[in-house]
């Protein structure tokens, strides 16, 4: 059996695939249901690298029949064609045409769209060029249906020279189809090459090969009742208009971010309930009884473990709510329209059109869309995206976002959060615009070239299985930072600075934590925010901004409250300070904070990323422009909110 060169991370989940496991290659035009299938097949358990020696990343899976591992799959980056205009197709190219035979996939899987064939059969003509054994999955059969158009499977095959097969990953089985179709295909004798243009001119050549094209769809498609207007062009007169368009992705924006904040508060309340009520009550009875109760173990356990990890699993319903309704949007083929929307503002900035997919991405976690900006294929583009995205409000400060919005403006919290994402925004385009105008002078823009997906009504069964994955990566990322930061913070919040007191045992405002914190507030005293209370949280929230709530609530936890005040809430300790630090103008300090953590360096996993990506120099030129940014927006908006409210 052959390998499609060496592992990028190994196979997917929990199951290996055996030496001489069949390769399989997913290869398709981006969004047509290709990865879809692919999880479809491996159950979603699917492992993401970089391919060795390239910047572009891959899936892995295996596809199981029973018991056993049938095939290896490798999910390649969506290529339109085998003539590279990009990284991604360079690779695509690379272990499809360029490797030796013995190195090329056992069969090659080309995902098209039913319901815009023609567009699909580009790739598939310059494989059968070669003696490569394939499968063509066709999806969207069932839009193609309501379009009125009847692909026939058994004529296209015949006149391609290869099996067809009509899959739906998104409602059906697949599997067995498909398993069955590429073991004929293995078990037959290589398909007889197509012969390739005769015209040595490229644009003669890809002539030739789109009037087979044509020559191939007008006999295997029928239409059933006549060239009709689709509904989803109909709306797309709307959503893509220079002026409707913009305003409609406003509003949808807005309504994830209503939706989420009304829908979660309750569930949030009832889980903050379980955390300090029950959890708290039974780990000091644990303790009690094993005679740690008093000592500072109780501190850790209580003060630091529950208090910090138990606040952040109070925003799991918040986090799983915006996941989902992002993941409708992006199923019902809507977010491809915000690209869009978006490119000549794209333009205007000098980016491409498709900069703006990384920067999507960006609102979810900055990491990966970090790494997303290796499908731009020019550097300079890739760099000033890199240095962009820091600036998209990643799900990490949704978090915080929330807590602050509810405890100061309770009855507005989901225009709060949809007003610091439009913040977002405009921090992109102006630095984006003053970075064009100096350091990118002579680095112009390109158009967007974008497959649209056609509009589908979204599947309950994908959207909670890409709710679960996502949700997934943000607790097994979250949770291993939060963690550590805890173990940190309480432990800093442990050793005191002054005299007479034992380690564990000091109060928190003595501890070296607040200590170090208080050299560093003085900066924020302009912003109206100098307390080392909030400064110590950002300090933390640098590491990660998940972690500014378990910093909050360990500090605000340990704190010991003054003669004859009782302990007060998380919300009433985070009040009081901000009342305290802004001489009482309270909202103006709130918004200072706020634009602060949202502009200032995300994590420091974010900076990896960058470093990886854009290199050190870029990188530490990035953060310098992040922290001068924040600090002097923070203190503008204090400024000048304290003498209007």
């Amino acid at each position: 059996m052959t390998s499609v060169g060496p592992s990028c991370h190994g196979a997917a989940g929990n199951v290996a695939a055996p030496p001489g496991t069949p390769i399989v290659a997913l290869a398709g035009a981006p969004n047509v249901g290709k990865s879809t299938l692919f999880n479809r097949l491996t159950g979603a358990r699917r492992q993401v690298g970089n391919w060795p020696g390239t910047t572009v990343e891959v899936g892995r899976g295996v596809l199981t029949e029973g018991d056993d591992v049938a095939f290896e799959l490798v999910d390649l980056p969506g290529a339109y064609s085998l003539d590279p205009l990009s990284p991604d197709e360079a690779l695509t190219r690379s272990l499809l045409i360029d490797v030796a035979p013995g190195e090329r996939p056992d069969v090659v899987v080309v995902v098209g769209d039913a319901d815009r064939l023609s567009r699909s059969l580009y790739l598939v003509r310059q494989l059968r060029e070669t003696d490569q054994r394939m499968v063509v999955a066709l999806t969207m059969g069932d839009l193609a249906g309501r379009h009125g158009l009847a692909v026939s499977t058994s004529t296209l095959a015949s006149l391609i020279g290869v099996p067809v097969v009509m899959v739906d990953p998104r409602h059906g089985q697949v599997r067995q189809a498909l398993i069955g179709e590429l073991n004929h295909a293995l078990a037959g004798a290589p398909p007889v090459p197509v012969p390739a243009p005769t015209a040595a001119d490229t644009f003669a050549a890809a002539d030739e090969r789109f009037a087979w094209i044509d020559s191939v769809v007008t006999a295997s498609v029928a239409r059933t009742d006549g060239m009709r207007a689709r509904w989803s062009d109909r709306i797309d007169r709307v959503a893509l208009s220079p002026v409707m368009g913009p305003l409609l992705f406003l509003a949808a924006m807005w309504a994830v971010f209503q939706l989420t904040t009304t829908v979660a508060a309750p569930l949030q309340d009832a889980l903050d309930w379980f955390f300090t009520g029950p959890v708290t009550s039974a780990a000091v009875a644990v303790l009690g009884a094993v005679g740690l109760d008093d000592t500072w173990v109780r501190g850790l356990v209580v003060d630091g473990l529950i208090a910090g990890v138990g606040m952040l699993l109070t925003f799991v319903p918040l986090m799983a709510i915006m996941f989902g309704l992002l993941a409708l949007l992006e199923d019902s083929g809507y977010l491809a329209r915000a690209a869009v929307v978006t490119d000549r503002l794209m333009r205007a900035i000098g980016l491409p059109g498709r900069a703006f997919l990384p920067l999507i991405v960006g609102f979810g976690c900055n990491v990966p869309a970090i790494s997303a900006t290796r499908i731009l294929p020019n550097a300079r583009h890739r760099i000033l995206t890199a240095l962009l995205v820091p600036f998209t409000s990643c799900s990490a400060r949704l978090a915080v976002y929330v807590l602050v919005a509810t405890i100061f403006f309770p009855e507005q919290a989901g225009t709060v959060v949809f007003l610091l994402y439009v913040i977002s925004i405009v921090f992109v385009v102006v630095i984006g615009l003053a970075l064009r105008s100096t350091l990118w002078r002579s680095v112009g823009s390109e158009p967007l070239v974008i497959d649209l997906p056609p509009y589908q009504r979204p599947t309950l069964r994908l959207t909670a299985a890409v709710t679960w994955l996502r949700l997934q990566g943000f607790l097994r990322t979250a949770s291993g930072i939060i963690v550590a930061t805890v173990a940190v913070v309480w432990l800093l919040q442990a050793i005191p600075v002054t005299g007479g007191y034992a380690f564990g045992e000091v109060p928190v405002q003595d501890s070296l934590y607040a200590r170090t914190a208080e050299v560093i507030s003085p900066v924020f005293e302009p912003a109206g925010f100098g307390s080392w209370e909030t400064t110590s949280a950002l300090m933390v929230g640098f590491v990660a901004k998940e972690a500014v709530i378990s910093s909050w609530a360990q500090t605000y936890s340990a704190e010991e409250p003054g003669v004859d005040q009782p302990p007060g809430t998380l919300g009433e300790s985070i009040r009081a300070d901000f009342v305290e630090s802004s001489g009482g103008h309270v909202n103006a300090a709130v918004w200072a904070f706020l634009v602060f953590l949202l502009a200032y360096t995300p994590c420091v996993a974010t900076l990896a990323a960058q470093r990886r990506e854009i290199g050190m120099r870029w990188t530490v030129f990035g953060v310098a422009m992040q922290l001068t940014v924040a600090w002097v927006a923070a203190v503008a908006i204090f400024q000048i909110g304290s003498r209007l409210w």
